[in-house]
């Protein structure tokens, strides 16, 4: 059964990631990391930053994967998440730029015409995240509707990483980056799909606030469905959700989730 972990604030869960991190990369100095965008993973990439400063963590090593790419978006350009990933992950964590990778730095901003090349993009990532190791800790948020990544609902379970069409509600939601004018938001991303994230060794999903207990709910309590994609994570063998009050307010068995993790074994990390 998927771990669920509730706790106060962003903070705590950043907190419970970064120590599950920080542990790992000192065990494994060449680890493999899995990145998200968006606010969800934001206190967890400060919280571990903060460690790997204070105990001297040795990052040179560690590699990065990232969930998604929009599709035609110069690389230099500040809503790339290329550029999203090296301002909030690769400089305060100090990796090397050179082992942290976006699945759509290998098509420098190409247009979505040049087909060709973008049809290539998303196997080629799927096969550089495999020689690397595969990813150890792989980090996602969530969205309203249950996606994770560009998986918008009605995404295969098995999917590897691909070009998918953004949904339109998917693009006025993320308009706000765009100075708020849709025009400016691409139409197509490339994103590692459901069967990639689920190859990760481990999966740490954080979600916070009321708007998101809907998709909490459906994903740990409501069967297994393409409709909500993050319900996948049921199938895997090492995930674990930590979500605040709020969104864990629908939930269930929200009782037993508190008292498994209470009554945890010191011994047993996440």
């Amino acid at each position: 059964m998927t771990e669920v972990i509730i706790v106060k604030n962003s903070e705590q869960a950043g907190a419970i990631y970064a120590r599950c991190v920080a542990d790992l990369i000192a065990q494994k100095p060449n680890a493999v990391l899995g990145l998200a965008t968006g606010s969800s993973p934001l206190t967890a990439y400060q919280a571990l930053a903060s460690i790997v400063r204070q105990e001297s963590i040795d990052v040179s090593q560690v590699h990065g994967y990232a969930l998604d790419e929009y599709i035609g978006l110069p690389l230099t350009h500040p809503q790339s998440y290329h550029a999203t990933i090296q301002r909030t992950v690769t400089e305060p964590l100090g990796l090397n730029p050179e082992y942290v990778h976006v699945p759509g730095d290998a098509l420098q901003g190409a247009p979505l015409s040049d087909g060709e090349r973008i049809a290539q993009a998303g196997p080629n990532y799927d096969k550089a995240i495999q020689q690397a190791g595969g990813i150890d800790v792989q980090i996602l948020g969530i969205g309203t509707d249950g996606h994770v990544g560009f998986n918008e609902p009605g995404s295969s379970l098995a999917s590897g990483t691909r070009v998918k069409t953004l949904a339109e509600q998917t693009r006025i939601d993320n308009a706000r980056f765009f100075d708020n004018d849709i025009s400016q938001v691409p139409t197509h991303c490339i994103t590692q799909g459901i069967g990639t994230i689920l190859k990760a060794r481990h999966v740490i999903l954080l979600a916070f606030g009321k708007s998101k207990a809907e998709a909490i709910a459906q994903t740990v309590e409501g069967g297994i469905s393409s409709f909500c994609p993050a319900s996948a994570l049921q199938l895997h063998a090492h995930a674990t959700i930590i979500v605040d009050e709020d969104a864990a307010s629908l939930l269930q068995h929200k009782e037993y989730y508190q008292y498994a993790f209470a009554h945890k074994p010191q011994w047993q990390n996440i």
